[in-house]
């Protein structure tokens, strides 16, 4: 068994106060872009037992008038993706042309998307349970000019 050199060990010395200094950064003033060095807020908190609890959906209309799912199966775009940058599409809607783009390079025979709208649901929680009441919010919403 070799026996590591005094160079060996400030080598891994230094990586692992590297490694937990990121850590100990990242606790304090981390966000879920830090990850695994800042916190994941999916898993770091909870919600209060009398809160609504929200399910964010992607629908469209087509040039039919028709309600169109635009999960992933349509569009490729995972719903994660979309909740990740919902503050985007709401500051900026056009940006979700691009949902309506992917719908249309899956789907090139279908009716042309004249809207795409993200919808969250709010159901009703009390006391940690489910009421069975929800109401719907559109944050977003693009129309074809």
């Amino acid at each position: 068994m070799e026996t590591l050199t005094n160079r060996g060990r400030a080598v891994r010395l230094g990586a692992t106060a590297l490694g937990l200094a990121l850590l100990l950064a990242g606790t304090l003033v981390g966000s879920d872009d830090h990850f695994p060095f800042g916190p994941f807020r999916m898993y770091a908190t909870n919600n209060p037992p009398d809160a609504p609890a929200p399910d964010t959906r992607v629908e469209g209309v087509d040039a039919t008038g028709a309600l169109v799912d635009l999960g992933q199966r349509a569009t490729g775009i995972r719903r994660a993706e979309i909740e990740g940058q919902q503050g985007r599409y709401q500051a900026d809607p056009a940006l979700l042309r691009e949902v309506a783009d992917a719908y249309a390079q899956r789907h090139p025979d279908a009716p042309e998307l004249v809207e795409v709208r993200i919808v969250v649901r709010w159901h009703g929680i009390t006391d940690g349970r489910p009421t069975g009441r929800h109401v719907d919010e559109t944050v977003a919403r693009w129309a074809a000019g």
